[in-house]
Formats: structure tokens, C-alpha cells, sequence
């Protein structure tokens, strides 16, 4: 995972480019107490259902994808964040090119 640097300028839309069939990450930041990062979804691609122990907020700043938490799915569109909680099954899957940051908190 590619990382941005302190002190510049971060464009979420433009900083980070697709990639064909696949899904593409930088870490914006790493702390003790949680992270963000930047990921860019080709159409098509998802994150299979899982749980996290920590709440993480998901906020589309491009395209438009479908979350599924605990299997209720939200259609998601660009400017749109939802919550997802610590420990309850949830999914990601990008119903066309989108480009999401995920800030997940640890404490």
C-alpha cells in the first residue's frame, strides 16, 4: 500500500488511479489509534463479506458502489458516508468504477 506524504496537498479523486479489474490503496494515514486510506474499485470488484473490530466510516468520493452491512445493502453515491460498526458482517462491491476513503477508528 503506497503512501501520501505529510504536508502536501491531497486530491482524493485525482491521487489515486484505477486499475483494470482490480483494486488499488494508499494509505493516507497510520496511527496507533486507527487509519485512513484511499482505495479506487474497478467495476465489478468487491471486498467479500467480513468483520472488523474496529468501527470504520466509508465516505465515496467517486462512482457509486453498494455496502452491505450486515446483509442490508446501501446503494452508496459520490459525497455519501456511512458507518460501518465494529464486529458486524459487511461487505463492498462497486456496481461501477468508484473511489471510497475508509477511516477506521481503533479506540
Amino acid at each position: 500500500m503506497a503512501n501520501f506524504e505529510h504536508s502536501t496537498r491531497i486530491n482524493f479523486k485525482k491521487d489515486i488511479e484505477y486499475a483494470a479489474n482490480g483494486i488499488v490503496s494508499k494509505r493516507v494515514l497510520e496511527k496507533a489509534t486507527g487509519n485512513i486510506s484511499l482505495f479506487a474499485f474497478d467495476k465489478g470488484q468487491k471486498l467479500s463479506e467480513h468483520t472488523a473490530p474496529f468501527d470504520a466510516m466509508v465516505q465515496l468520493v467517486e462512482g457509486i458502489a453498494e455496502i452491505s452491512i450486515e446483509k442490508k445493502t446501501y446503494r452508496m453515491e459520490e459525497g455519501e458516508t456511512i458507518i460501518m460498526p465494529a464486529n458486524i458482517p459487511h461487505a463492498v462491491f462497486a456496481t461501477e468504477r468508484f473511489k471510497m476513503l475508509l477511516t477506521m477508528i481503533k479506540s
